[in-house]
């Protein structure tokens, strides 16, 4: 595929603001499948169509107002096939009002061509990862000019990028990437600090305040802990005003001894300490506006949206 020439965007100094009720509400994403675990090994992992959807209805009806995608094949294996892609877009999208983010990282042996492709499925949004990370075992590799051509597809294509950052180092790629770009498609910058990663920054409170420390100014994060840092991570993301992911694909254990349920089981207890912390879950409405994005898909020029008053917006008010 040719590259695609990005349209002249602002500087990151002109990065939008969040709305005001960022800081009084809680986006929550779920990422309910992976690329990492087998459907043996983890029996409720959604790894069909309608094992899928199924999910993400469960988790929108839960508190979850976008989604973070990764399918398989007929045999439950990761794939980032463009026919697959299309048609999980727009079973989630006649289904839900949930964002919908696909996954640029697939798994770690996926190609650079195969991982640029997945924005011809026209998601609402997709994951952009600053950088280079040791993954367990394995290496997962973002070259800074495959970094700077997804990020200008994405500013062409109108899909708003989500920053995933697993280190301090992919903060200052972050920094790199806007001063040298302009701002996202959409106008506002969001990042997702993934911790815990073997090779990563670790799941602890003190390096979440670091790496939140470092971010751009105006930018708006959530957090992702990964196995057992999930409520260290959580706790310390909605203590610092940040926003929460959680799913299988990031945390297969609820509790010491006990296999996560499914991935509805994970979205309420995120929405449970989003209370506690009275900062409710977004509706889906409220996280599209959070994302600068229309009420039917594509990036706002106004960054407003209307529709009617958000999940627990009566019931609860910070």
């Amino acid at each position: 595929m040719p590259p695609v020439s990005a349209p002249p965007f602002p500087p990151a100094a002109a990065v939008l603001a969040p709305p005001g009720f960022a800081r009084t509400r809680t986006l929550i994403t779920v990422a309910p499948t992976g690329a990492e675990s087998t459907k043996a090994d983890v029996p409720a992992l959604p790894v069909t169509l309608e094992e899928l959807v199924a999910a993400a209805k469960a988790c929108e009806a839960a508190g979850a107002g976008l989604v973070h995608v990764h399918i398989r094949d007929e045999h439950a294996l990761p794939t980032l096939d463009l026919g697959r892609l299309r048609e999980t877009v727009a079973a989630l999208r006649e289904q839900t009002s949930m964002v919908i983010q696909l996954s640029t990282g697939g798994a770690v042996t996926d190609p650079y061509e195969q991982r640029l492709r997945v924005l011809e499925a026209q998601p609402d949004s997709c994951s952009l990862t600053c950088g280079t990370v040791n993954f367990g075992e394995d290496v997962f590799l973002n070259s800074w000019p495959f970094i700077v051509e997804l990020y200008q597809r994405t500013q062409a294509m109108g899909i708003v990028a989500e920053f995933e950052l697993f280190d301090l180092g992919h903060v200052a790629a972050l920094h790199r990437l806007l001063d040298g770009y302009g701002a996202p498609a959409g106008g506002r910058v969001h990042a997702d600090l993934v911790m815990g990663v073997p090779g990563g920054m670790p799941g602890t409170a003190a390096t979440l305040v670091a790496a939140v420390a470092a971010l751009p100014e105006q930018a708006t994060w959530s957090a992702t802990g990964i196995g057992r840092s999930t409520l260290p991570v959580a706790l310390s993301a909605l203590a610092a005003g940040g926003h929460l992911r959680v799913g299988l694909e990031d945390t297969v254990t609820f509790a010491r001894g006990r296999p996560v349920r499914d991935n509805a089981e994970l979205v309420e207890r995120a929405a449970a300490l989003a209370v506690l912390a009275q900062r409710p879950p977004m509706s889906t409405e409220q996280a599209r506006e959070f994302l600068n994005l229309n009420p039917g898909g594509g990036t706002s020029t106004s960054g407003s949206v209307t529709g009617a008053p958000g999940r627990d917006e009566r019931a609860v008010e910070a």
